[in-house]
């Protein structure tokens, strides 16, 4: 087993009694993997009818699933079209649980890298507007380009610190919190985390969140819901948190959340309704979450139908793609669909305000990465698919030039794997001139 520091086993026994030994005996187990389903992109039901994979239900995530480490599924092609996001399963609970309404406004306050977002973006389906947050730029760019290959298509990506952002205050209908925290949960997933715990426990963390949770209930319209994670068990960062939010912000309240074998309630009185996951108890490693609302009556947002006209480019007139509540706005170079909304989002860090859809090189319009990704095949008409086993797809993903003397195409195309949309490449002659970005080779 991994050495654990004697105060963490110590505190650990205190928490657990007659638990403590199967806790302890939870590491020499083989560590669980999951995948959570792109449902932008794909039910699950026509998911699992292409998987190659063999999976079983995680029980509280109603689109994630456990998978066999040798499958190794972040190397299939599904995986770099965004059909699914490889995810701890605990880790798919706060999204879950988070109810989220056609034309929300959604806060991810501490998002990276992104898979929490993802989810919410979703269940949205290209209404309302996600902000997805994270104080760390470097960190936003990794969830930026999650946001990407998941196809989503009505987002921010923004890097400010939650704490300072007064402007926002009874703005959005939902908030997602996952805390950044000591990292209890993970040690037996990732053994490097018992260095930083050394370096930062609990007595750091704790007033950061603090910080952050008392700013988002601000931010929480009144009747909007919010839920507070952390993979810790320390009570200081969990259960004491949630003391402060109530005995500050006391307009919120605690929503029980739906108890599923293993889950362990809250350890204080006012947060029975909370949840804890172990990984003696679960098939996971180790979550806190809690649901609050924060009382009064919600006032829907506007919806804004706007009539998209398209530039009069060539490429445009391949394009098919429902543009109906956004609007088009091009920045130097780059053009831009942008959700319609009232935030003030001036003079914030925002890495990227809704989807890029390309930029002009001496006036010729070139589509982006991200908008391949946000795209169906249905909705391009140049489109060529290859099967996911055929070598060219592979070869594609690792930039190379292709012989496509078989498909019956010109001109730029759209390249999917099964019908699932990859990227782009421009063909002449039969050879596909390959325009994948190198940032996302597969490797």
């Amino acid at each position: 087993m991994i050495s654990l520091p004697e105060t963490y086993l110590s505190r650990m026994k205190e928490l657990l009694k007659d638990e403590y030994q199967d806790y302890l005996d939870s590491f020499e187990k083989k560590k669980i993997s999951g995948l959570r389903v792109n449902t932008l992109k794909i039910s699950v039901e026509d998911f699992l009818k292409i998987c190659p994979f063999e999976l079983e239900p995680v029980p509280w995530c109603s689109d994630g699933f456990y998978f066999k480490e040798e499958d190794r599924p972040s190397r299939h092609p599904y995986y770099y079209a965004g059909l699914y996001y490889i995810q701890e399963p605990s880790a798919m609970l706060p999204a879950e649980i988070l109810p989220v309404d056609e034309d929300d406004f959604i806060l991810d306050a501490c998002a990276a890298p992104g898979g929490k977002s993802a989810k919410l973006a979703a269940r949205l389906d290209g209404s309302g507007l996600i902000v997805a947050n994270d104080i760390s730029a470097s960190r936003a760019q990794v969830l930026l380009k999650t946001l990407e290959t998941h196809g989503v298509r009505n987002s921010y990506v923004m890097a400010e610190d939650i704490s300072t952002l007064d402007r926002f205050e009874n703005c959005f209908d939902k908030i997602l919190i996952d805390a950044p925290c000591s990292g209890e949960g993970m040690f037996r997933k990732d053994s490097e985390l018992i260095r930083s715990w050394l370096e930062k426990d609990s007595s750091y963390y704790a007033p950061i969140q603090k910080k952050i949770i008392t700013a988002a209930a601000r931010m929480l319209k009144p009747g909007g819901m919010m839920v507070y994670s952390t993979c810790t068990f320390s009570i200081e960062e969990d259960e004491e948190v949630i003391e402060y939010a109530l005995s500050n912000c006391l307009d919120l309240e605690v929503l029980a959340i739906e108890g599923y074998p293993g889950f362990v309630r809250g350890l204080t009185t006012n947060t029975q309704g909370c949840v804890r996951l172990y990984p003696h108890r679960i098939k996971g490693e180790g979550h806190f979450v809690a649901l609050l609302q924060k009382k009064g009556e919600r006032k829907p947002n506007a919806v804004h139908e706007n009539k998209t006209i398209l530039p009069d480019e060539p490429f445009f007139k391949d394009l098919n793609m429902d543009l109906h509540n956004g609007q088009l706005i091009r920045r130097d170079n780059r053009l831009f669909y942008e959700p319609v909304h009232d935030l003030d989002l001036k003079g914030l860090r925002i890495l990227r305000s809704g989807l890029l859809l390309g930029e002009y090189k001496h006036e010729r319009f070139e589509p982006s990465q991200a908008l391949a990704m946000a795209l169906k095949a249905d909705e391009y008409k140049k489109i060529i698919s290859f099967d996911a086993d055929d070598e060219r797809t592979i070869r594609y993903l690792k930039c190379e030039t292709l012989d496509v003397r078989d498909k019956d195409a010109e001109g730029l195309v759209l390249v999917c794997a099964d019908g699932y949309p990859l990227g782009f490449g421009k063909v002449s002659g039969g050879i596909l001139k390959n325009r994948y970005p190198a940032n996302y080779r597969y490797l």
